[in-house]
C-alpha cells in the first residue's frame, strides 16, 4: 500500500549504482568510481575545527527553522560581496542540503497542474521533485554543439499560461555547461514579462574554468531578482557534501513560505554544521581555489585522454566536474556476453569488464550518452581511462 506519488517516482540511478559498486568492493574487487558527484577532497581543517568548537560551546540545540541568524547574515554578506546583491535575513533560508532548498522552493510555489520548464540534460531529481508537487515537468533539450548552453528561443516557445517556473542549473550537472550572461538576461526578461519564477541552482558556482565566471541570475536586474530563487550550498565548493547544508535566497514572501513548509518537515538543519558553514563561507577561499585548479588539471587531462579513444568524442566542459560523452558509435557491438545497445548496457559492461563505474545518460535525459565525474585522483583517472580504452577495444 504505497502512495501513488512515491510508487511513480523514478529511483536515483546513481544511488542504486553505488550499491552495485559497494558489493563489488566488498568482494575485494578494485573498482574505480567515476560515478559520484562529490569532491574527493576532505573538508578543510579550519571548517572541521569550527564544528568541534560548536560542540564544545554547546551549539547543539535547535536554531530557527530557517537557519541560524548568524549563518543567514553571512549568506547575505556573501551575495553582497560576490554579486552586489542586497538581501536581509528574511530573504534567506538554510536547509538540510541544497536538495531540500530546491524541494522547499517547488513546494512553496507549485500547485497541481502548474508547468515547470527544465532544460535537459539535467539532474534527474529535479523531475521527481516537480512531480511530487503535482507539477508538470516540461523538458527542453539543449544542443551539444553549443556546449549545452541555454537556448532561450526554444524555452520561449514552450511558455504557456500554466508556466509557473523554470528550473536551471549553471554550472551544470551533468554537462559542465556555464550559461552565458546574455542568455540568462534574455531568460530573466521572459520571466518578468510572463510572470513566472526562475529557480537557479548555482551549487557549482565556484568550479568554473577557462576564464569563465558564474553569472548569478538574480544579479542581472532588480526586476529579474524579484522573480529569482537562487539555490546554493557548501557541499561542492567546500567539500562538505555530508554536512548537509544548503540555502536559498529570494523574494521575502517566497522564502517565508519555504520556511513555513520546512518548519513542518525537518525544522532547522544541523546546528554544528551551520556554525561551521559560517567559516566555510567567510574564510576558505584559498582552499576553494586550490581545489578548483586541481579539478581544472583533471578536466583538461580527461577530455584529452577520452578524445584519443577510438569512437569517443566529447566537448570541453566549462564548469563543475563532469564530462558527457556520446557512446552510440559502439551500438551493435558486443564482447563476453555483453551487447551494447543503449547507455545502461555500456555502464554495465564497463563495470564488469573494465572495473570502472560511470553513469548512464538516461539518468539525466541525455540520450546515447554516459557521464563521467573527474572528481577522483589523477592516478585513478589515468588508470581508469586506460581500463576504459582497453575494454572498448574488445567490443566488436
Amino acid at each position: 500500500m504505497i502512495s501513488k506519488r512515491v510508487y511513480e517516482m523514478v529511483p536515483s540511478v546513481t544511488l542504486s549504482q553505488s550499491e552495485k559498486i559497494a558489493q563489488l568492493k566488498k568482494q575485494g574487487i578494485n573498482v574505480i568510481g567515476f560515478n559520484i558527484g562529490e569532491p574527493d577532497f576532505n573538508t578543510p581543517d579550519n571548517i572541521i575545527k569550527k564544528a568541534e568548537e560548536a560542540y564544545r560551546l554547546g551549539y547543539t540545540k535547535y536554531t530557527p527553522a530557517s537557519g541560524s541568524i548568524e549563518l543567514r547574515e553571512e549568506i547575505c554578506r556573501k551575495f553582497k560581496e560576490d554579486y552586489n546583491l542586497d538581501y536581509t535575513i528574511k530573504d534567506v533560508i538554510v536547509s538540510a542540503g541544497a536538495k531540500q532548498s530546491l524541494t522547499n522552493a517547488l513546494m512553496a510555489i507549485i500547485d497541481p497542474g502548474d508547468e515547470v520548464i527544465v532544460p535537459i540534460p539535467c539532474w534527474i531529481s529535479y523531475i521527481e521533485m516537480i512531480k511530487l508537487t503535482g507539477g508538470i515537468p516540461v523538458l527542453i533539450e539543449m544542443d551539444e554543439n553549443t556546449g549545452y548552453d541555454l537556448d532561450v528561443d526554444k524555452i520561449k516557445d514552450k511558455i504557456t499560461n500554466k508556466t509557473k517556473a523554470i528550473l536551471i542549473n549553471s554550472p551544470n550537472n551533468p554537462t559542465g555547461a556555464v550559461y552565458k550572461r546574455d542568455r540568462l538576461e534574455k531568460l530573466g526578461n521572459l520571466a518578468v514579462v510572463n510572470n513566472f519564477y526562475i529557480i537557479s541552482d548555482e551549487i557549482y558556482e565556484k568550479l568554473v574554468y577557462d576564464g569563465e565566471s558564474n553569472c548569478c541570475t538574480a544579479s542581472i536586474s532588480r526586476s529579474i531578482k524579484e522573480k529569482t530563487i537562487t539555490v546554493n550550498g557548501v557541499s561542492k565548493s567546500y567539500a562538505m557534501t555530508g554536512w548537509r547544508i544548503g540555502y536559498a535566497v529570494g523574494p521575502t514572501h517566497v522564502i517565508k513560505a519555504m520556511s513555513d513548509y520546512q518548519g513542518h518537515t525537518t525544522t532547522s538543519p544541523n546546528s554544528p554544521a551551520q556554525y561551521a558553514s559560517i567559516e566555510a563561507l567567510s574564510n576558505s577561499e584559498k582552499f576553494v581555489e586550490e581545489m578548483r585548479r586541481e579539478f581544472d588539471k583533471r578536466r583538461k587531462f580527461i577530455v584529452e585522454r577520452l578524445n584519443r579513444i577510438e569512437g569517443i568524442n566529447c566537448v570541453m566542459p566549462k564548469g563543475a566536474f563532469y564530462v558527457m560523452i556520446k557512446i552510440n558509435e559502439f551500438y551493435g557491438k558486443s564482447y563476453n556476453g555483453f551487447s551494447i545497445n543503449n547507455p545502461m548496457n555500456m555502464c554495465d559492461y564497463l563495470l564488469s569488464e573494465s572495473k570502472i563505474a560511470v553513469v548512464t545518460g538516461d539518468a539525466f535525459f541525455a540520450k546515447d550518452s554516459i557521464r563521467i565525474s573527474y572528481s577522483n585522483s589523477m592516478e585513478n583517472i589515468r588508470e581508469g581511462m586506460d581500463r576504459m580504452e582497453e575494454g572498448l577495444k574488445k567490443l566488436k
